[in-house]
């Protein structure tokens, strides 16, 4: 019995390396997207908590230094929030390409699975059908003449 030969097997190995490489892209910038929106995330917290603090110190009288002050640093907050947000957007669509990139990846790397699955199987098939021309041979050469055992 001849032995499977996959003619496409060096195909299948490329692919599979780009499949694990746009795998590990896809953790990477999932990784990255969460970061970006726990960055967002505490940038809002601070700049509710800020916009909280103003209001109530709108009360009570307060020089105006100090109220400058808290206004400037609410903004600067407020840039750093939308910024953070800016980057969260960005990181989701990241997400989105390396997504589809890992998809048609792994789309590529299965037709060659079953490229190979079906040449196994012919391979089989093949092998199974010279083994019973086989069989039926030497049962040939062992009946008698008459056709009949």
């Amino acid at each position: 019995m001849k032995r499977f030969r996959f003619p496409l097997r060096s195909v299948a190995v490329v692919r599979a390396h780009r499949e694990m490489q746009a795998r590990e892209a896809l953790a990477m910038a999932i990784q990255d997207c969460s970061r970006a929106e726990e960055r967002w995330s505490s940038a809002s917290a601070r700049v509710s908590a800020l916009a909280g603090a103003i209001g109530a110190s709108r009360a009570r009288p307060r020089p105006a230094r100090d109220e400058a002050a808290s206004l400037q640093g609410f903004r600067r907050e407020c840039l750093v929030e939308a910024e953070g947000q800016k980057q969260a957007l960005a990181s989701r669509a990241v997400v989105a390409q390396r997504r589809d990139a890992y998809f048609e990846a792994r789309r590529q790397m299965e037709i060659v699975r079953r490229l190979e699955e079906r040449a196994r199987a012919s391979h089989r098939a093949a092998m199974l059908h010279a083994e019973q021309v086989e069989l039926e041979e030497i049962a040939r050469r062992r009946m008698p003449l008459g056709g009949r055992a």
